[in-house]
């Protein structure tokens, strides 16, 4: 878009807002990982150690600087995200063990938001330092080398059972879409404006 999207405005308010907001309705602490330093105006900010190595460098970060053994991340260009999602991903992590818990909607896995164990910073640290920026791929290295999958959880099924629910009843496909030009800027405000249910 030209400029930090974290400022960006939607719905009247800039993303970093709407992100941080999802967490918090989810009763989560917020913090702001591997952002510039005026973004701290709405969140502390967790600086990168090295800046300019994208979300992978901001979640080493985020888990180097916390003593919690789960952290959860969220992408602050998808502001649909329901924060019972959240939830659901952090209590699916604490149940199974999962190095890392994500969320899959009509076959597709997505990166965020993600449930990352503490134990799995080592492996990402190494990803981040061959020069492998990819949070996803980086997602599976560490989980492989904990000897376990990425924890998956089906959007769908949770929506179907009621576990997870839109606060403006979107589908599942629809609580993972990203803002990256004006065009999904418009179309967002349109799927804001259209509120189901």
């Amino acid at each position: 878009m030209g400029f930090d999207k974290a400022l960006v405005e939607f719905s009247g308010q800039p993303l970093v807002v709407h992100a941080l907001s999802i967490l918090r309705k989810a009763r989560l602490p917020a913090s702001i990982g591997g952002a510039q330093a005026e973004l701290g105006s709405f969140a502390p900010v967790i600086p990168d150690a090295v800046p300019g190595q994208g979300p992978l460098g901001g979640i080493c970060a985020a888990l180097a600087a916390t003593s919690a053994r789960h952290a959860v991340f969220v992408s602050v260009d998808a502001p649909f995200v329901p924060p019972s999602l959240l939830e659901y991903l952090l209590y699916h992590a604490r149940l199974t063990g999962s190095p890392v818990s994500i969320a899959s909607v009509n076959g597709f896995d997505q990166t965020f938001p993600a449930v990352i164990d503490r134990a799995a910073l080592p492996a990402l640290q190494a990803e981040l330092l061959a020069g492998r920026l990819g949070a996803f791929s980086a997602f599976q290295a560490a989980a492989a080398s904990l000897g376990q999958p990425i924890g998956r959880v089906l959007a769908e099924h949770l929506a179907q059972a009621g576990q997870v629910l839109s606060a403006n009843g979107l589908p599942p496909v629809r609580w993972f879409f990203n803002l990256n030009t004006s065009a999904d800027l418009k179309r967002a405000a349109a799927l804001a404006a259209r509120r189901i249910g």
